[in-house]
């Protein structure tokens, strides 16, 4: 049996604050997983915005969505999630009932060990979502840090956890203990 895994666990505690109808946003589309679960999440009537900085990526997420979910808008931007405050429309600040992140890099792309997420933009990208999720909305940000630069930035993602103030949401780590460069899972539940 076991535990969920942190990505079956991200979309459980997504899935208990997503609503028919609602926006959501998928901040590293990759192979199009969460983008997946997000369309069905919100369906025929629902929006699910998402980024990556790899075509490939997004065209990945297109064929799940449209095989998947074919009725749910899509809005996939091919640029990186720290610009997420200037490309997403203002009126959707505060109501926004989901954000997801899976952070590192596209597995099975050609460059995926050199084309992988920065603490400089992930960090950017979360404090965006924020103004983004309205009150009860979930951030859910998976980290693997088995790339380089892995390390770097889940402990700049953790420090970034832990400093926010409880006003603005409250943080839950999942992750297991006995395996410490497992993926794990930093969640945060907008206040």
């Amino acid at each position: 049996m076991g535990f969920p895994s942190v990505l079956t666990m991200a979309h459980r505690l997504a899935a208990e604050r997503i609503r028919p109808g609602d926006a959501v946003i998928d901040a590293t589309v990759g192979n199009g997983v969460d983008t997946e679960f997000l369309a069905k999440a919100v369906g025929p009537t629902g929006v699910v915005y998402g980024f990556d900085i790899q075509k490939a990526a997004l065209d990945t997420a297109r064929a799940r969505v449209a095989a998947a979910a074919p009725e749910t808008r899509l809005e996939l931007f091919l640029a990186s999630h720290h610009r997420m405050a200037e490309l997403l429309p203002a009126d959707l600040k505060g109501r926004i009932s989901a954000v997801m992140f899976n952070l590192g890099y596209l597995p099975g792309a050609e460059d995926a060990r050199s084309v992988v997420t920065r603490p400089e933009t992930t960090l950017a990208a979360l404090d965006a979502s924020l103004s983004f999720l309205r009150p009860g909305g979930a951030l859910t940000v998976v980290v693997y840090t088995g790339h380089e630069g892995g390390l770097e930035e889940g402990e700049a993602v953790d420090e970034w956890a832990r400093a926010l103030p409880v006003d603005i949401g409250q943080v839950v780590l999942y992750r297991m203990a006995q395996r410490p460069r497992a993926p794990y899972l930093i969640a945060v539940e907008r206040k």
